[in-house]
């Protein structure tokens, strides 16, 4: 049986502690190792529940299965990178209630959260995170190393670049393009394209 690391004892990482004891996975391919984190108090609050290994100097082996933990796009980037150049497996994780439709692309390290509905001809590409209750509407395109928090509502055709970090509730209208390295904040609904690496606020959403 494979050991799974999850990268990263923050909040995110500590939901997904929860979550993945529900997948049929859990004690049958894999069992939870602990979290890869070089603040090796990071559980002392939560009664350290598991274990907590440092990441620096982590070395990575073909017995061990790793799970993206960590919400903000550029902090996946860099600490996930010396991991995936050392061969590190990061599974796909899809919550058992999520409902997934048909000719759906999800790449590798994607996390789909409780709740999360996507529906037709979609692709998501490697490192996402899709969170709880998020709808993804058909023809939607969604990169790499994004983010989108809780409740977001993705519509048809919507393309979203790599990077991308949507707060809660954010809403794309149909056919609009999100920029990479963007930060659409809570509760924006974005009516127009969204330039790269430019942040969001409001209804309709505006530059900041």
């Amino acid at each position: 049986m494979k050991k799974l690391f999850i990268v990263g004892a923050g909040g995110f990482g500590r939901e997904l502690h929860a979550w993945i004891q529900d997948h049929a996975d859990f004690n049958k391919a894999w069992e939870i190792a602990g979290f890869l984190d070089d603040n090796a108090e990071a559980l002392k609050p939560f009664g350290s529940f598991t274990k907590v290994f440092p990441l620096k100097g982590h070395t990575v082996s073909s017995d061990n299965l790793y799970l993206c933990g960590l919400g903000l796009p550029a902090v996946k980037v860099e600490l996930l990178a010396p991991l995936i150049k050392a061969g590190a497996q990061f599974i796909t994780f899809i919550y058992p209630n999520c409902v997934v439709g048909e000719r759906v692309k999800i790449g590798r390290g994607v996390v789909l959260c409780p709740g999360v509905s996507v529906s037709a001809d979609i692709s998501i590409g490697d490192y996402s995170m899709i969170g709880p209750n998020t709808t993804i509407g058909h023809d939607a395109s969604i990169g790499e190393w994004n983010t989108l928090c809780a409740q977001c509502d993705i519509t048809g055709r919507v393309v979203v670049g790599d990077g991308v970090f949507m707060g809660s509730r954010a809403s794309v209208i149909p056919s609009k393009k999100v920029g990479s390295r963007s930060i659409v904040g809570a509760g924006a609904v974005v009516i127009s394209n969204v330039p790269e690496g430019v942040t969001v606020v409001g209804n309709p959403a505006r530059i900041l």
